[in-house]
């Protein structure tokens, strides 16, 4: 099952929620910031959770909400909670909050590799639980959100958990066996296109160009062409045929690319990520 992404353009539902992000750490932190400066979400009252006090202090007093380091504590106060912890944690954490956590609350866990069916064991409740995999770029809005339903979720659980990850960038509807997968992709993604913008950005230097201009170019350069592909729907080798001429100069850069196998180089990172995050649900 697959869902066609979209972009946010869900209207606030009536009446605000209550989300506690339960590990505003990178990933968390992020989501944290996006929601709090969003306006077309629902609308929120949030509140956080980090392991440190002298943080939990900074972090409430610099987004004006409620931040601890008590868990069960944030649990209690929200109808929504995010689960945003490291997979090594999450036994602890799922301990800390069962008391506060049933049916009439929705879960949603952006912790790799720990499926919904684990969570729901670990709670002993019929709760519904949303496991989602975004990335960092919903920071500024332009994020890649993957969400599945575990056992007791509805379509609203599945609505609302949209609602909040559009608001941030784009969203698909998948089955949970392509959690790692997409883990490997879209979530590490990002890490291999700084990789590449910052290899165009030095080749600029090489070729005699500023490094402010050069990273800029780079980075323009491939936002555009991505903006190219979500857009007119082409597939990604037309729309590099449409650049390159004959005896251009194009073919010969793609000659260089495919001698340096940075195709094949790209598949395999995104293969060895996918199975990095089958094992850490075994290495728990």
């Amino acid at each position: 099952m697959h869902q066609a992404t979209r972009k946010a353009k869900s209207k606030a539902q009536p009446g605000a929620q209550s989300l506690a992000m339960i590990g505003a750490g990178k990933m968390g932190g992020i989501l944290l910031q996006a929601f709090a400066r969003r306006h077309d979400t629902p609308r929120l009252e949030l509140s956080a959770t980090v392991q440190h006090a002298e943080r939990a202090q900074s972090l409430g007093q610099r987004l004006k909400l409620p931040a601890s380091t008590d868990n069960r504590m944030a649990a209690r106060g929200a109808n929504i909670i995010f689960l945003c912890v490291k997979p090594q944690q999450v036994d602890q954490v799922l301990a800390e909050i069962k008391p506060e956590v049933g049916p009439a609350k929705l879960v949603v866990s952006i912790v790799a590799s720990v499926p919904t069916s684990y969570i729901e064991q670990r709670l002993e409740a019929d709760v519904p639980v949303v496991r989602a995999m975004p990335n960092t770029p919903a920071v500024v809005g332009c994020g890649m959100t993957a969400i599945c339903k575990g056992r007791f979720a509805t379509e609203q659980h599945m609505e609302l958990a949209r609602q909040l990850f559009d608001s941030v960038g784009r969203t698909a509807v998948v089955d949970e066996k392509q959690m790692d997968a997409i883990t490997g992709l879209s979530a590490s993604g990002p890490a291999y296109i700084y990789i590449i913008i910052e290899s165009l950005a030095e080749a600029g230097v090489k070729v005699g160009l500023s490094r402010e201009l050069a990273t800029e170019l780079a980075a323009q350069t491939v936002l555009g062409a991505a903006q190219t592909v979500l857009k007119t729907g082409s597939h990604p080798a037309l729309l590099k045929d449409a650049v390159t001429t004959p005896a251009g100069c194009t073919i010969d850069g793609i000659l260089e690319l495919e001698e340096g196998k940075l195709r094949v180089t790209l598949i395999k990172a995104v293969v060895k990520a996918t199975q990095r995050a089958r094992e850490l649900l075994l290495s728990r």
